[in-house]
This record gives C-alpha cells, structure tokens and sequence, in this order.
C-alpha cells in the first residue's frame, strides 16, 4: 500500500487533532507535519512536499486561498483539500481560481474527509454537494464564466488581500509594514487602495468584508 503522506494547517488544536485521529485511522497514512498559521503551512509544505494539504479556510497572518496560492507554487504536486466553517459562493469561485480541488465542510461527516482524502490520493477532485452546485452555476452553456458577475473582492491583488487580513487582525498599518517588509508609505497606499476598490470607508467595514468572506474569523 503506497504512503500518503498529509500536512494538517489549522489554528486550533483541538481541531488539528481530531484531524490527525481520523488520518492515521486509515492504513497508510501519516501526518508528516502540522502548520499553526497560513505561512507556515506554505513553508511546510516547502518543506516536506506532502501528498495532501488539510488547509484551514480561517488561518491567522494569511488566509487559506491565500496559503493555498502560496501552497500551490511551492509544492506544485500537493493536492489541497480546504476545510471551512461557513458556506460561501464565493469562497467556492476563490479556491477553484487558485487550483484547489478539494472543499469540506468542518460540519461534514468523518467519512467525507476519507473520500475527499482517497480521491484527492488519486489526483480526483472532491466537493460537498453545495460546492459542485456553485460550480456548475458558474458557468454558462458555452464553458466559460464570463456570465458570473464580477466581485469587487476578485480585484485585488494578491498582497492586497494579505493587507486587508494583516489590518483586519488589528495591525497598525506600521505593523503590517514590519511585516510584510514594506515601507509604511507603500503599506498606507495598498490600504488607500483597498478602501477604494471595496468602496469601503473605515477599518471597521473592512473587518466585517474580512468575516464575511472568511478571511478571518468572526
């Protein structure tokens, strides 16, 4: 029986190993590593190149499509099965965007994340059955998406979205500077930016856009 070997990122511990028990219950299979955060689950996965990536939708400093991006490029092999605690469209359009293919809910049976687990083994895609609906919805009759109406959200970019987490979690736009290791002049505009794009005025809205598409949690 061939190893599959599974790198779980998630904040929680008690959810991590919960995790770990529904894994190595299976003959085979092994947790090689275990990530707290969104970076260092990408650093991780660098590192080990595991098989399969348990991924967190709501992971502190960088969010699960974004350590997923990240997770993408540095271990290109590794397939990525997302867990998330809320349903969301557009959290669907997100990770299909990022290459990921597999998506479950954390209120999903353990028998779901075997299935997800054994087919992603297998380079096959899995996901709930409100995921598979949402894909199907996204695109018209020709194959294309182009009837899927645009969300402001999908025009930032990448360092952008770190930003609005980082500032989300109450980093001063100093901190988020120190961080990403910017000046504080280029950290204020990408924040003068995001206000723009998201037509949003006030750190405040800027956490509720945050909770509501996941990107911290509430």
């Amino acid at each position: 029986m061939k190893e599959l070997r599974i790198l779980i990122a998630d904040d929680h511990d008690l959810m991590r190993r919960g995790l770990k028990s529904v894994v190595e219950s299976h003959p085979g299979w092994i947790v090689c590593d275990e990530a707290h955060t969104g970076r260092e689950a990408i650093a991780k996965a660098e590192k080990s190149k595991p098989d399969i990536v348990i991924l967190d939708i709501s992971m502190p400093e960088l969010n699960g499509v974004e350590a997923a991006r990240g997770i993408r490029k540095a271990s290109p092999n590794t397939e990525i099965l997302i867990l998330s605690l809320h349903y969301s469209d557009q959290l669907i359009r997100e990770i299909l965007d990022v290459g990921v293919r597999g998506y479950i809910m954390k209120s999903d049976p353990d028998q779901d994340l075997i299935n997800a687990l054994e087919k992603l083994s297998n380079h096959r895609p899995f996901f709930t059955s409100k995921a598979a609906e949402v894909m199907l919805s996204s695109f018209n009759h020709s194959g294309s998406r182009a009837a899927v109406k645009e969300i402001p959200g999908d025009r930032l970019t990448a360092r952008e979205r770190e930003i609005v987490q980082l500032l989300s979690e109450g980093r001063s736009s100093k901190e988020v500077a120190s961080f990403l290791g910017i000046s504080v002049k280029t950290a204020e505009t990408h924040r003068a930016n995001i206000m723009r794009k998201l037509e949003i005025h006030s750190v405040s809205e800027l956490v509720r856009y945050a909770v509501r598409n996941q990107i911290i949690e509430a």
